[in-house]
């Protein structure tokens, strides 16, 4: 029997911001697995991952958002750290991507590579590998994705802003 390792993976926080952004609609295993391009058993020890981190609820279904937040906003980038590379056509992320792009005017634009995105930019790994092609650039998941990227890889002032804006979004429903 294959033993499960309860050390966090970038997939977990791309999980449960899937699931914060549903805000109430009901999801499962499979679900969530066939909107992320996933396979089930990754979703399965995903939430295992998750439940033992004090992240998630699995038996009740429900995001622990206090602690996700706090995660996100003082560990997500010393956990997932990313550092802007070479200059791609991707899909426009951190603050090249909504809801700060229009609060930010920079030289600057930071991507996730993909070769049918619509901008040019430094490429950004984003959190699992499926990112770019399963995103809804109009959803509120894509985003969340864009403020935790604002966070791995941002300016202080730019962390100010996403915190605020990631806040609002995962707590006013």
């Amino acid at each position: 029997m294959a033993q499960i390792s309860f050390q966090l993976k970038s997939q977990d926080v791309l999980i449960l911001l899937k699931i914060v952004s549903l805000r109430q609609e009901p999801w499962n295993q499979k679900s969530i697995a066939f909107s992320l391009k996933m396979s089930q058993s990754e979703i399965s020890q995903s939430l295992t991952r998750l439940e033992y981190c004090n992240l998630m609820s699995k038996s009740e279904k429900i995001v622990l958002k206090s602690a996700f937040f706090d995660f996100l906003v003082y560990g997500v980038a010393y956990v997932f750290p990313q550092k802007p590379g070479a200059l791609v056509k991707g899909v426009p992320t951190a603050h090249s991507g909504p809801p700060l792009d229009k609060e930010f005017t920079s030289e600057e634009q930071y991507v996730w590579p993909y070769a049918k995105g619509t901008l040019r930019g430094q490429s950004i790994q984003p959190l699992y590998a499926t990112v770019p092609e399963v995103v809804d650039t109009t959803s509120l998941f894509y985003e969340m994705l864009c403020l935790v990227d604002v966070l791995r890889i941002g300016k202080s002032r730019e962390k100010k802003i996403a915190i605020a804006e990631l806040k609002r979004k995962m707590f006013d429903e």
